[in-house]
C-alpha cells in the first residue's frame, strides 16, 4: 500500500508542474512546454513500469494467463478478436508464451490513451489528473485489462462525440470493441449526451426509464441475446453502487448551480451534464442488470474532466478555492476507501508482486 500511496502522491506532483493550456511560441519551445514534456513523460514512465512489471496482481491476472494460453492452442476462449490476436502475434514473436509482454502491452496502450485524453481535453491537467488516482482508475487497470484499454479509448474519443465527428468516433468505438465489445454501447449513449434536449424530451426519457422496473425479465432477455455466455451465470446477477449513486448526485447538484450560466449553451458541459444524468438514471433505475457498474463507467469517467470544468467556471475566487479544497477531501477519502480494499477477492491489488522477484502461480491448464 505504500508503494501504492508514493506512486499517486509523486506522480500527482509531477502533474502539478504541467500547463496543458499554456501559451505556444512560434518556432521555439518554451520553458513550459519542455516542463509539460518532462512532467507527463516521468508520470507514464513510473505508471507504465509499476502496471508492466507486476505479477498476479489484480483478481483475474491468472485467469487472463490461462486464456492466453487456450489462444495459443486455438482453444476456445470467451475475448474478442483483438485480445486473441494480439496474444498470437506476441507469442509467435517471443516463441514462448510471454504473457508478461502481453501485459506490458496493454499497460503501455492504457496509460498512454488516459493520458492523451486528459492532457487534450481538460480544463485543468493537474486537477483532473489528481481525480484519475484518487477516484481508482488507474489502480483498476490491474484488473479487467481489456475493459480499461476500452474505458481509455472511451475518454479519448469524447472530443469527437462532443464535436459531432461521428466517423472518427465511430470507427475508434470499433476498433476498440475487437478487444472489448461492451464498448459499441457508447455508440448510441454519447450520441444521446450530444444532443441538445428539451424539457419534454427528457420527460419522456425518464418515463422510458421507469419501463426498467416492470420489465426486467424482457430487458434480461435481451441481455442474454446480446452476451449468451450469461446464461445461467452468476453475471446474470445484479447489483448497483451507493458511492456511485452518491458521486452522481453530488456532480449533478453542482452542475444544476452553472446549468443556466455555462452549461446550457455550452456543448462540450452539456454533454458531460447528460453522461452524468445518464449514469444517474442507470444506477437508480438498471441495478438489476447485470455488471450495470461498467456501463456506467463509460459515462462517469467524464467526472475527471466535468468537475475541473465546473470549478474553472466559478467567478468568485474565494468560492472557488472552497469548492476545490472540498472535492480534494472527498477524492482523498474515496482514494482512503478505495486502498483499505485494495487486497479484497475483487480486487486482489495487494501484495504488490514484480516478476523480478516472483514467480507465476500455477494456472488452471497446468493444475490439469
Amino acid at each position: 500500500m505504500i508503494l501504492y500511496i508514493t506512486v499517486a502522491a509523486g506522480t500527482v506532483l509531477l502533474a502539478s508542474m504541467v500547463n496543458n493550456h499554456a501559451a505556444l511560441q512560434p518556432y521555439r519551445i518554451t520553458r513550459q512546454q519542455m516542463c509539460n514534456r518532462v512532467s507527463i513523460f516521468a508520470v507514464f514512465l513510473i505508471l507504465f513500469a509499476l502496471s508492466a512489471c507486476r505479477l498476479n496482481v489484480g483478481n483475474d491476472y491468472a485467469k487472463y494467463v490461462e486464456f492466453m494460453h487456450l489462444v495459443n492452442f486455438n482453444s476456445y476462449v470467451p475475448t474478442e478478436a483483438g485480445f486473441n490476436l494480439l496474444v498470437k502475434i506476441i507469442y509467435g514473436i517471443s516463441g514462448f508464451e510471454n504473457y508478461l509482454l502481453v501485459f506490458a502491452v496493454y499497460s503501455f496502450a492504457t496509460v498512454f490513451l488516459f493520458l492523451l485524453a486528459i492532457y487534450e481535453q481538460s480544463d485543468d491537467f493537474p486537477m483532473t489528473y489528481f481525480l484519475f488516482m484518487m477516484l481508482g482508475y488507474y489502480f483498476q487497470a490491474f484488473s479487467t485489462v481489456r475493459y480499461y484499454l476500452a474505458l481509455a479509448i472511451a475518454l479519448y474519443s469524447m472530443k469527437f462525440a462532443v464535436r459531432r465527428q461521428w466517423g472518427r468516433f465511430i470507427a475508434l468505438a470499433l476498433l476498440g470493441s475487437f478487444f472489448h465489445k461492451s464498448l459499441l454501447v457508447i455508440i448510441p449513449l454519447y450520441m444521446l449526451a450530444s444532443a441538445a434536449w428539451k424539457k419534454w424530451q427528457l420527460a419522456l426519457i425518464g418515463l422510458f426509464c421507469t419501463t426498467f422496473l416492470f420489465m426486467q425479465d424482457f430487458y434480461l432477455k435481451v441481455v442474454v441475446f446480446l452476451y449468451p455466455t450469461y446464461e445461467d451465470t452468476e453475471y446474470l446477477e445484479g447489483g448497483t453502487s451507493y458511492i456511485n449513486i452518491l458521486r452522481c448526485l453530488a456532480v449533478l447538484a453542482l452542475s444544476l448551480i452553472y446549468y443556466r450560466k455555462s452549461i446550457r449553451d455550452d456543448k462540450r458541459l452539456r454533454f458531460y451534464f447528460y453522461l452524468n444524468l445518464g449514469a444517474l438514471a442507470l444506477y437508480v433505475f438498471c441495478s438489476f442488470l447485470p455488471i450495470i457498474s461498467r456501463i456506467g463507467y463509460y459515462l462517469t469517467v467524464s467526472h475527471i474532466l466535468f468537475i475541473p470544468a465546473l470549478i474553472k467556471e466559478t467567478d468568485n475566487e474565494k468560492m472557488r478555492r472552497l469548492l476545490k479544497l472540498g472535492v480534494i477531501l472527498a477524492a482523498i477519502c474515496y482514494f482512503a476507501v478505495f486502498m483499505s480494499r485494495a487486497d479484497d477477492d475483487g480486487m486482489l491489488l495487494l501484495p504488490y508482486k514484480t516478476f523480478f522477484f516472483n514467480d507465476m502461480v500455477n494456472i488452471l491448464s497446468d493444475v490439469n
